[in-house]
């Protein structure tokens, strides 16, 4: 289960970007996961919900944006999202939709990041 480490490494940035920005609690936290990553938003979730306990993040809204697979392909120079017909959760198989050919370059799709964080802080100048 890798979404637990996942889990943890989001945990350990956004608590640790918080820090820096002297943030008193962390209201939202957006984090782009890709179809390649092979992680599941709600396994993902569950554990952000379990290890945040105690933390900053504790009440924080966890958006999770899915990033579908675009690709290049080599065949036809088609640019775009990828057809992933035919796949599972364990195996993805990526193809060009327009010449069903498997020889492409992936642009999109296998990212994992926090994208935005939204935090309170104390107002300095009051």
């Amino acid at each position: 289960m890798h979404e637990l480490s996942m889990a943890q490494a989001i945990v350990d940035t956004v608590l640790d970007a918080a820090k820096k920005n002297d943030a008193q609690e962390i209201l939202e936290v957006t984090v782009e996961v890709g179809k390649l990553t092979m992680l599941n938003p709600e396994q993902l979730k569950f554990l952000m919900d379990i290890i945040t306990e105690d933390t900053l993040l504790e009440n924080a809204e966890l958006i999770i944006e899915e990033i579908a697979v675009e690709i290049k392909c080599s065949s036809c120079d088609f640019k775009g999202k990828a057809s992933t017909e035919g796949s599972d959760h364990y195996l993805t198989i990526v193809k060009c939709p327009e010449c069903g050919e498997r020889n492409v370059e992936i642009t999109k799709g296998r990212e994992c990041n926090v994208k935005n964080i939204r935090i309170e802080k104390v107002d300095e100048d009051a």
